[in-house]
């Protein structure tokens, strides 16, 4: 795997133990990486999306919500909250990664981290919004041309 896709996994893994745990202490995350055993590059990658999924949690959340309409966020399972908060905040806030790329990885790291139907439900969410936050014709040029 790459640094992005190890990034992206850590950066889970962390929401999903602050998620569990509840609001986090800044000595949280030095125990985490104690326990991680990631490359400093990955570590760095992995710290960018943490604080920015942390950051921007809120709007994030309400984005997931316009998708998954007459159910609360916290009744969604918590390793699929964390995979769609992650993927939102990069279909957001990182223009450069293509979306055919924030999907795939999203589904692929839903199915191995997650169970039954994650990959479909993650797939399904993520699908309509990034219709709606990236307009069809930037998605058409970005699967011909994706980097």
């Amino acid at each position: 795997m790459g640094k992005r896709r190890d990034g992206r996994e850590a950066a889970i893994q962390f929401l999903f133990a602050r998620d569990l745990q509840g609001e986090s202490k800044p000595e949280d995350a030095d125990v985490f990486w104690t326990l991680h055993s990631a490359k400093t590059s990955t570590r760095a990658y992995a710290e960018s999306l943490i604080k920015g999924v942390i950051e921007h949690q809120s709007e994030i959340d309400a984005h997931i919500m316009s998708i998954v309409v007459n159910f609360r966020i916290e009744r969604l399972a918590a390793v699929d909250r964390n995979v769609l908060r992650l993927a939102s905040y990069e279909l957001l806030y990182c223009p450069d990664v293509p979306a055919p790329v924030i999907l795939n990885e999203a589904i692929d790291i839903a199915k191995a981290l997650s169970a039954g139907e994650s990959g479909s439900f993650v797939n399904g969410v993520l699908d309509k919004l990034a219709r709606a936050l990236r307009p069809i014709s930037n998605l058409k040029s970005e699967i011909s041309n994706p980097d």
